[in-house]
């Protein structure tokens, strides 16, 4: 007999094992973990369990572990549900007879018993997760002192930033969609909303795009029909950015199925690009650039919030993967430019060997990031760098973490 639900459930811990067995993100998982889940709201249900048991998975744990007399193994699976069915009581509050009723089916043939004896035991005793999500040790030490504010701003998932093709409009579109603003071009809206259905979609007034996320396209300024090259473009929002700002526009990446989705949001937003499918590595453009934005492939550690899979995918290895491919990238790139053309490297990324620590290695002249370039409560570093991390603006919802920096050819 089919249980309702159930297929949301099992999904969510193919989603999980995903992630902590192959190292995949949830966006890697997704196709094969969803496939049969049948309607949005179970496959969005599915993401949003999976999505908070990775968020919570240290706290999970020690309150998993608080119930058993033996340690459960941390790949067994009666842990795994548990955890699920833990994050569907404590952070999306289903029902805890829901929960039974889809989460013990999860381990049949396996230790029922045993999974709804320590769910039992921690409900009776009013066990709660603490105001902000414990980060596992690895990460806790390679965010170093901004660690624990960082983590304060992964309680929650983020809200909804727009990017507004006209930015002198702002006003008008925050007070249209029931938002706010924080610098002109960007509204901020609940998480939640369903963005397709919200006036301004259809006939392109807009984009999705984290407020930090705009920052690095903002730091080139108005283009009046000077020539830059977005390098890594896709899904496509610097591009977006850079075209409503005047720039003539080259739009490479390498993936064809993100490509796709970039001439989409171009077709939809009337705005233009040259779009070019290549490897950067390999490329050669006819002519030099007034400005290259690189923003690099990086660990995207910066987006924890919504992709909580980084906090148990991304070690060491991963960092120095990424650190040798952007150092060959800021070097194309450095290549590509005219006299007194502009660089701008950026990074979704918390990890200070692929923010600060390239930075340093550029030989280009410095052009230091000013404060008034950015969303008030933003600084700069002595270097004249930004660094924006979960932890910052929280009053006003948070940002994701990026590194950006910029010189003169």
């Amino acid at each position: 007999m089919d249980i309702p639900g159930l297929p949301a459930r099992r999904a969510a811990l193919n989603l999980i094992d995903a992630v902590l067995r192959r190292g995949e993100t949830l966006d890697q998982a997704a196709g094969a973990a969803l496939a049969r889940v049948r309607g949005d709201a179970d496959r969005a249900l599915a993401r949003a369990i999976a999505g908070e048991v990775l968020r919570w998975k240290v706290d999970l744990d020690v309150l998993i572990d608080s119930a058993t007399r033996q340690r459960l193994p941390d790949d067994a699976k009666p842990r795994a549900v548990l955890e699920l069915m833990l994050a569907q009581v404590l952070r999306l509050e289903t029902p805890a007879h829901a929960v039974i009723a889809t989460g013990l089916p999860l381990l049949a043939g396996g230790p029922r018993r045993l999974a709804h004896g320590v769910f039992s035991t921690l409900l009776k005793g009013e066990v709660a997760l603490p105001g902000v999500p414990t980060l596992p040790d690895a990460v806790h030490a390679r965010w170093g002192v901004r660690a624990d504010a960082i983590a304060a701003g992964l309680a929650v998932p983020p809200p909804l930033d727009l990017a507004l093709r006209d930015p002198a409009q702002t006003g008008d579109w925050a007070q249209k969609l029931g938002g706010i603003s924080l610098m002109p071009g960007h509204v901020r809206l609940p998480r939640g909303t369903a963005v397709e259905k919200l006036e301004g979609f259809r006939e392109g007034a807009w984009w999705v795009q984290d407020l930090a996320a705009s920052l690095p396209a903002r730091l080139l300024g108005s283009g009046e029909g000077r020539r830059v090259l977005d390098l890594c473009a896709a899904p496509g929002g610097k591009t977006l950015q850079l075209a409503a700002a005047g720039w003539e526009v080259t739009a490479l990446d390498i993936s064809k199925r993100r490509l796709e989705r970039l001439r989409e949001n171009l077709q939809r937003t009337g705005l233009s690009a040259e779009v070019v499918q290549a490897d950067a590595l390999a490329w050669e453009p006819l002519l030099p650039f007034d400005a290259v934005l690189l923003d690099a492939p990086c660990t995207a550690t910066g987006t924890c919030r919504r992709h909580p899979d980084v906090l148990h995918r991304i070690g060491p290895r991963q960092i120095g993967e990424m650190v040798d491919l952007q150092a060959a990238l800021i070097a194309r790139a450095s290549d590509w430019l005219k006299s007194g053309g502009t660089l701008v490297y950026a990074v979704c990324s918390l990890e200070p060997e692929e923010g600060e620590a390239q930075a340093r290695k550029v030989t280009l002249q410095p052009v230091p990031v000013s404060p008034a370039e950015l969303p008030e409560g933003l600084q700069v570093t002595a270097e004249g760098w930004l660094r924006t991390d979960p932890g910052m603006l929280a009053d006003a919802g948070g940002l994701d973490g990026f590194f950006v920096a910029r010189w003169q050819a």
